[in-house]
């Protein structure tokens, strides 16, 4: 870091957002202009309030008037003006407009930023919470590259003015972060919330992107927004770009395929295209308005110990090489996993599991924190318009091939069973590959560890040879 330009000498790790402001505004060398839709100039105000903003602030806009934003920024093909696209579009106008209107002898040791957010916050009617995109697109250097910053946001607050209030803390927190803590890009994530109780606001989806950024992945800056109790759920797509989930799961019919994937395997695949076949007949199925998605659990990752980022990439990267759109979530319960679902669509929904996995959802010890246990949890499961599609197994002692007709439940758990069953909610893959039923990604797992042979066969085309290049869970050879 430049401490010309960027010092860290003085301040401890965790400053009042007063102290934040004032040490932007002081720093000689950083201008920029603000652009805030929706929920008045809450990030601004605080640098106005601290004193000496007229070093730092060129300009503060508020096109609140739908016409007014329209002309100054382009209208919005659907019409809306919470999104990405508008967040991209404000960032692009005033930076052009900033870069015109200060002379270059003027500016040729300043460092431009511009922080955009367009945000609507909680309605009247206390329905709909309120949510909003906010970015920065800033330099650290004079006449470097813009680099970025880029977030989706969920209120949780039922009161507008307290909305107000954290979305300026935040801003005031982004803006530092960009200009001070950019070169850990973790550390600059956590400290989004200084000052923020963080029950009061979700970050679902962050990007970085430019040449500070340069070695950023951002799969894994979604992965520190689970672990860090920022959100539940992160999604991102088959080119590693992180996306906000409601918007690939709004309205959507569902298929969803939760497993280990390490790595992914010919079983994982067939049960995704088998599944996928029946899902797609299904009556009331849009094909075009269907989205697929491959799930990993939190707690998965988990599953020796802390987690560890190269693992968690490897099976990223993987699922993302056959161009699948992956979720990472903290739904370590399914129902949990539909009812998040359904916060976005009331279309069909459906879960590709194995026999194995399906026998351990009928354990009323996952439940013991539901006031009414399995009821309540298969209530949430299944009130809604959800079906299972039930890849077999072969029992490892009889050698018998299970499937809905023949596994294996608590007696007590038997005629709860048969309601779904014979209710059309559980439905079996008989069309799969049986010389799949063999493959273990565990087994797998073990032999890449151990430099053994014959595991290649055993996953998709070209995913073996991807593992060896990269060096995948531990292969060595």
């Amino acid at each position: 870091m430049d401490q010309t330009l960027l010092g860290d000498k003085g301040f401890d790790n965790k400053p009042s957002i007063e102290a934040k402001a004032l040490r932007i505004n002081l720093n000689e060398y950083i201008y920029g202009t603000f652009a805030e839709i929706g929920a008045g100039q809450e990030v601004a105000r605080h640098f106005f309030r601290v004193g000496g903003a007229s070093g730092t602030i060129a300009k503060t806009i508020s096109a609140y008037d739908k016409n007014f934003s329209d002309t100054i920024y382009g209208e919005e093909a659907d019409g809306r003006y919470v999104t990405e696209t508008r967040l991209e579009k404000m960032l692009n106008h005033e930076m052009r407009l900033l870069e015109t209107r200060i002379p270059k002898k003027q500016r040729s040791n300043k460092m431009f930023f511009t922080l955009a957010n367009t945000v609507t916050t909680i309605d009247f009617a206390k329905k709909f919470k309120g949510h909003g995109w906010m970015g920065i697109r800033f330099q650290t250097k004079p006449n470097e590259a813009y680099s970025e910053i880029v977030l989706h946001i969920r209120f949780h607050q039922n009161e507008a003015r307290l909305q107000q209030e954290v979305l300026g803390i935040m801003g005031v927190n982004l803006v530092y972060g960009a200009f001070y803590k950019y070169e850990n890009p973790k550390k600059l994530l956590r400290y989004l919330y200084d000052h923020i109780d963080q029950d009061a606001v979700e970050i679902d989806t962050i990007n970085f992107s430019g040449p500070i950024f340069k070695e950023v992945d951002n799969r894994l800056m979604s992965l520190q927004l689970i672990r860090n109790g920022m959100t539940d759920a992160v999604m991102f797509d088959a080119s590693g770009n992180n996306i906000l989930p409601a918007r690939i799961l709004y309205k959507k019919n569902i298929l969803a395929l939760r497993g280990s994937f390490r790595p992914v395997t010919k079983v994982n695949i067939d049960m995704f295209q088998k599944s996928f076949e029946i899902f797609s007949k299904e009556e009331n199925v849009d094909i075009s308005n269907t989205e697929v998605i491959f799930e990993i659990t939190l707690s998965n990752l988990r599953a020796e110990g802390e987690i560890d980022e190269k693992d968690f990439m490897d099976r990223a990267k993987l699922l993302c090489t056959l161009g699948h759109t992956v979720m990472i979530s903290n739904f370590k319960e399914y129902y949990r996993l539909i009812d998040y679902f359904s916060k976005y669509t009331k279309e069909q929904i459906g879960l590709t599991m194995g026999v194995n996995n399906f026998v351990d959802i009928f354990d009323e010890q996952y439940y013991q924190d539901l006031s009414g246990g399995i009821l309540e949890a298969f209530g949430k499961m299944f009130y809604n318009n959800l079906k299972v599609y039930l890849y077999p197994m072969i029992h490892e002692k009889t050698g018998e091939i299970v499937t809905s007709n023949n596994l294996k439940l608590h007696p007590r758990m038997k005629d709860f069973y048969k309601f779904f069953k014979y209710n059309g909610k559980i439905v079996d893959i008989f069309d799969y590959e049986h010389n799949y039923l063999s493959i273990f990604s565990r087994e797998i797992l073990r032999k890449i560890k151990q430099n053994k042979e014959g595991w290649d066969d055993q996953l998709p085309n070209g995913i073996a040879a991807l593992i060896r290049k990269e060096k995948m869970f531990g292969y060595k050879n």
